[in-house]
């Protein structure tokens, strides 16, 4: 009767992490989708001397900690609950993409310069998110994939062990399939994006990736220790032997 409760109590506490992670995962994805390029950020910085500059869309700041649950989902779940997951984060913000679609096709009630202000704001949003989201979820549904499938080949080569290895390799590929993505087919299709005024179209899209994916190679540097953490708490947590 023991071992059967304590299987029950396992089975409950890996439903409750996948949810949790899930969660975590689909809401930062819904987040960034509706920030996007709203706001651009100045995180410039300096270095031996040198001022680096870094200009990034608001957007980014919640992306890497998909990485970070995807990654998570694939040790100790695998890929298949990983590859899950990538597919409903890509039916949710087709969903808010309709939603924000709806909200704005219908005649607009405004009694106040208060609600007309509102308005106003919402179909801001509106205009900029329906842009990022159709930009973003084609770069994040490649991203994902390939981190998924960069992650397990790098588990196979390696026979589940250095997993610093499959989590750095997977997430940084991945990163810079999305950044390249999402930046070129935003500006493509929305204009949206902030291209130097002193500089070429391809060589400004160049630096704002450049600068996107230093940002995210930062975190994914960062990411790994916490990612160990993570992973070897979960899998004593949930009694998972660990491999690597």
């Amino acid at each position: 009767m023991n071992k059967g409760k304590n299987i029950e109590e396992i089975e409950r506490r890996k439903f409750n992490v996948f949810l949790i992670l899930s969660g975590i995962f689909l809401s930062s994805m819904t987040m960034l989708n509706i920030l996007g390029t709203s706001r651009f950020l100045d995180l410039s910085f300096n270095f031996l001397g040198s001022e680096i500059p870094m200009i990034v869309a608001v957007g980014v700041l919640p992306y890497p900690i998909t990485f970070l649950c995807t990654d998570l989902i694939s040790e100790i779940y695998g890929p298949s609950k990983a590859k899950s997951i990538v597919w409903t984060g890509l039916i949710v913000n087709l969903w808010l993409g309709a939603i924000l679609w709806l909200g704005g096709i219908f005649p607009e009630f405004a009694t106040s310069e208060k609600s007309l202000i509102s308005n106003n704001s919402f179909m801001a949003i509106r205009e900029l998110a329906l842009g990022t989201i159709v930009a973003s979820m084609v770069a994040y549904f490649l991203a994902q994939y390939f981190d998924v499938i960069i992650f397990h080949f790098f588990k196979k080569l390696t026979k589940g062990k250095h997993l610093w290895l499959r989590n750095n390799a997977s997430t940084m590929v991945s990163q810079l399939v999305d950044t390249t993505s999402v930046i070129c087919i935003t500006h493509f299709l929305t204009g949206a994006i902030p291209i130097p005024e002193d500089k070429p179209v391809f060589v400004g899209l160049i630096m704002l990736i450049g600068y996107a994916y230093i940002f995210k190679f930062v975190f994914a540097l960062v990411d790994t220790p916490i990612f160990y953490m993570l992973t070897k708490f979960l899998k004593n947590y949930l009694k998972i032997e660990d491999n690597g």
